[in-house]
């Protein structure tokens, strides 16, 4: 049972009650989460769990103690308001403190749907029913997850301030694998509302792409053009606008001399990367950092780096006002977006990626990741797929993938989650072509 604004208020009010610090700032949170979860084409477990939980962060002479409370009940409230005192009287001081905010206005962003927290067993035991009917149709094996959580948060200061947000989310992935464990199809899509979530449209994608990834061939690693699927771009792309790492010089913004690269053009003129907790695909909380309420923020504008994000603390050194930063993620293209079978039928020669895996940072000043393709690789010749490709291991700047001159198309955004999330996160992302890509090393994995 997610909890109203008005109770989540009360409980806010009654935890900043129980502790006499110089500061304080409390949270309550909701949730409902249920789940489904099938392999070798049967349904295997299914659950749901409600949990509550309270948070206290305190400041006294400056000094941070926190503690939380895995029910609500008034003795447990008492008990983490105590040990957040505690821990703070032992603590050192607090050089980035700074005092929580007053009174905040909030734009209400949507988000939550009913009918995706009330999901029934049913529903969701028919739509996995279908897809595991299609896997043994094309005799492939079908392994998945399905879940759908609604979550209530709310927060107060010291100092007066309050915000509440409710969100929904649906999810589900699917993997299908041959007979022979040869070959390999993945598909994740999720949505905040359950009716948007297309249930077979997934599986079929990943049969489709285990089919078609039959009997790889073996290429040599090395700098190959490449089409992203809006999966592989989503998996990959992960910018931050951090202005203090920039400042420091441990950001790829990073100038010489203590400067930046804002009002640079360091990105393809076509891409714009944004934030907007409005947009009617991915609303998002009107809450950004610090508590600040969330805007509509622009950090790359036709490929120029226009703005970075400044906390509170961080603005106060610069002498700068803070940045509400990003709630969500969204790259668009300013030109005409095309499909990406015609992103395929206009490519001489390169390869098509459908996602990848175990992605790990190198080097942030140069936003250099390595990580492994998965779950399909293909060769395209002469406008068409000619053959499914053994897996890379590949490092490569996104820098670097979405410079100036490397970026030849960007499709259409759509709704994806990266695939280390499990669907938990969600963004707005193209398919993109680029000139060149680097793979290091080949892949046993399928």
């Amino acid at each position: 049972m997610l909890l109203s604004e008005k109770e989540t208020k009360a409980l806010c009010e009654k935890l900043l009650n129980y502790t006499k610090a110089d500061d304080a700032e409390v949270s309550i949170s909701s949730d409902d989460f249920s789940h489904l979860r099938f392999a070798a084409n049967s349904f295997t477990t299914n659950g749901r769990r409600e949990q509550v939980s309270a948070s206290v962060t305190v400041w006294i002479d400056k000094k941070r103690g926190s503690a939380s409370a895995a029910d609500l009940q008034d003795a447990s409230l008492k008990t983490a308001a105590a040990q957040a005192e505690e821990l703070a009287r032992r603590a050192p001081v607090d050089k980035e403190y700074l005092p929580t905010l007053g009174e905040q206005k909030y734009k209400p962003s949507g988000g939550f749907v009913d009918a995706t927290v009330n999901l029934g067993l049913s529903e969701r035991a028919r739509a996995i029913d279908a897809i595991i009917r299609m896997c043994e149709k094309e005799r492939v094996i079908g392994a998945g997850f399905h879940h759908a959580n609604g979550a209530a948060f709310g927060s107060a200061t010291r100092n007066g301030n309050f915000h509440y947000h409710r969100s929904t989310l649906v999810s589900l992935s699917v993997t299908a694998r041959t007979a022979d464990g040869g070959s390999s199809g993945y598909f994740l899509r999720n949505h905040f509302n359950i009716a948007k979530l297309d249930t077979a449209r997934i599986g079929r994608e990943a049969i489709h792409k285990a089919l078609s990834s039959r009997n790889p061939k073996t290429l040599e690693p090395g700098v190959y053009p490449v089409i992203l699927e809006a999966q592989a771009a989503d998996d990959l792309i992960r910018l931050s606008f951090d202005a203090r790492s920039a400042d420091e010089g441990r950001s790829p913004y990073s100038a010489p001399g203590g400067k930046t690269k804002l009002g640079e053009k360091i990105f393809d003129e076509r891409i714009n990367y944004y934030s907007d907790p409005w947009h009617p695909e991915l609303p998002n909380s009107p809450v950004a950092q610090d508590g600040i309420p969330a805007e509509k923020i622009y950090f790359v504008r036709n490929g120029v780096l226009e703005k970075l994000n400044y906390s509170r603390y961080w603005a106060k050194e610069k002498g700068k006002e803070p940045t509400p930063g990003p709630v969500n993620s969204i790259l668009e293209s300013s030109a005409p977006a095309p499909t990406l079978d015609e992103m395929i039928q206009s490519m001489p020669r390169g390869l098509l990626v459908s996602r990848f895996w175990y992605i790990r940072g190198v080097d942030p000043r140069t936003a250099l990741f390595t990580g492994l393709t998965r779950d399909g690789v293909w060769f395209i010749e002469d406008g068409k797929v000619q053959y499914p490709v053994r897996n890379f291991r590949f490092n490569q700047s996104v820098l670097e993938l979405l410079a100036p001159r490397n970026v030849e198309m960007i499709g259409r955004s759509e709704r994806v989650s990266n695939s280390e999330s499990q669907g938990q996160a969600a963004s707005l992302m193209p398919p993109i072509r680029v000139k060149a890509f680097h793979f290091t090393s080949q892949s046993e994995a399928v």
